[in-house]
């Protein structure tokens, strides 16, 4: 007779072993207050971010301005508040995309030679330039906006999860139950889904999770640099770029969203290294 023990699902022993690691809760708790803050955006202030109150500018934080106002009076708070919302939508929207075309091209290239080297070459032509260099020429000719940042930076590390995904995939198409299912008959459409892509899942969920990080990060140097969603719509990179002249004297504008996107990247980088750590068979080996 089987115990409760020995009956428990492995995801949810995996999810036991994630929940027990120390980095990986800090960064869930990091990272899980900024998606809450995003996510509850319209319930946790009521004032319009972009609504102007020449009368109110350069207010430090206060009872009044939780995080003080900007050159133009409007609520910091309420402005990295929504920032905090559209780096969730883009983070996600850049990690669904590349979980989408990453996945499909590293798996193609990685379980079929013939196509492995023209996918491989083109993957290293855009890996040969700097991420951000890329992502800021793609938005340069595009045009600033939100969809635009998108397009830009899945298009920039699409080839980096390929990547990740091929490796993962040449490894396991050699595995001897993989041979069988060959040997079998079965179709490669079937295995590639039945057989490699479920045991290539780890190292794609910790190289995601990090994407999400590079992402938010390289929205925020694109709206620094004004190539990101349009003013006056708040990102934390173009409210830094409004509050780098003031930050002799009204130094919160520039500090305040710098604090969200470091505890957001911090958090993002905390729950990777946890991933890492519990779905790496080779280190658990080590341990």
């Amino acid at each position: 007779m089987k115990t409760a023990e020995t009956r428990r699902h492995p995801a949810w022993e995996t999810l036991g072993r994630l929940l027990r690691h120390r980095m990986f809760a800090m960064g869930l708790c990091l990272f899980g207050i900024i998606v809450v803050a995003g996510v509850l955006a319209p319930v946790i202030t009521s004032v319009d971010p972009t609504k102007l109150a020449m009368r109110f500018k350069f207010r430090p934080p206060s009872a009044d301005f939780v995080f003080g106002t900007d050159n133009f009076g409007r609520s910091l708070w309420s402005r990295v508040i929504w920032g905090a919302q559209l780096s969730m939508m883009i983070g996600a929207s850049v990690v669904l995309l590349n979980a989408v075309f990453g996945t499909l091209i590293g798996a193609v290239a990685g379980y079929f030679p013939r196509l492995d080297n023209v996918l491989m070459r083109l993957n290293d032509a855009l890996m040969a330039f700097p991420a951000i260099l890329l992502a800021i020429g793609i938005t340069s000719v595009l045009g600033p906006s939100t969809v635009n940042v998108i397009l830009a930076l899945s298009i920039v590390y699409i080839p980096r999860t390929a990547r990740i995904v091929r490796a993962s995939v040449i490894v396991l198409r050699e595995m001897e139950y993989v041979q069988a299912a060959v040997a079998a008959g079965a179709g490669h459409w079937r295995i590639l889904r039945r057989h490699i892509m479920p045991n290539a899942m780890g190292p794609l969920i910790v190289q995601l999770s990090f994407l999400f990080a590079y992402a938010v990060l390289s929205e925020a140097t694109l709206s620094f640099l004004g190539l990101g969603a349009v003013p006056p719509t708040p990102t934390w990179g173009n409210i830094m770029a409004e509050g780098r002249q003031y930050m002799t004297d009204s130094f919160w504008i520039i500090t305040i969203p710098g604090v969200a996107l470091m505890v957001t990247v911090l958090g993002l980088n905390l729950l990777g290294d946890g991933l890492r750590d519990v779905l790496d068979p080779r280190l658990r080996i080590q341990q």
